[in-house]
């Protein structure tokens, strides 16, 4: 069986890739969803989910950059420049965890007053909690294409060669 990138990164160097890549913006990611569903039906500004809700979606939208910047450099260009893409499957499973950057800066942004300035509260919010739907699904459709063996959409693994 053959495994994508995707699935190899979180598998290889145990536990660190899956803490790194996957633990830590997906619990801060589920804070902000569980939080953001608090403040659409309370509309309370004023309460410690609005505060974990700002500071998870700074903290996520900053720590993922950086997760971002360093999977494009290390592994999108060069798995690119080599060819070793193992099928349709995991380029959509890589791309799209790495477009999760979009969403998750934007909700830092946001919460940092860098956009959205002259937003009212609830235009805030409704951006907020697109960015968090966005993000939610370029989520899980890496994490979908991700498990899934290449092979099944043909992709055929190459043979290592004889020494």
């Amino acid at each position: 069986m053959t495994m994508t990138h995707y699935m190899e990164l979180l598998a290889t160097n145990q536990p660190w890739n899956l803490l790194f890549f996957m633990v830590i913006p997906v619990v801060l990611a589920e804070a902000i969803a569980v939080t953001e569903l608090y403040l659409l039906f309370s509309r309370n500004m004023n309460s410690m989910a609005k505060k974990i809700n700002r500071y998870a979606g700074i903290v996520v939208g900053i720590y993922f950059v950086g997760v971002f910047i360093y999977l494009f450099n290390n592994a999108f260009i060069p798995i690119t420049t080599n060819g070793e893409w193992r099928g349709f499957a995991d380029i959509i499973a890589v791309s799209s965890y790495l477009l999760g950057v979009i969403p998750l800066a934007g909700l830092a942004l946001l919460e940092t007053g860098l956009i959205g300035k002259t937003k009212s509260e609830n235009e805030k919010l409704k951006l907020h909690a697109t960015f968090v739907g966005i993000f939610l699904i370029i989520a899980h459709i890496a994490m979908i294409f991700g498990m899934v063996n290449p092979e099944v959409f043909g992709y055929v693994a190459k043979m290592p060669m004889p020494m």
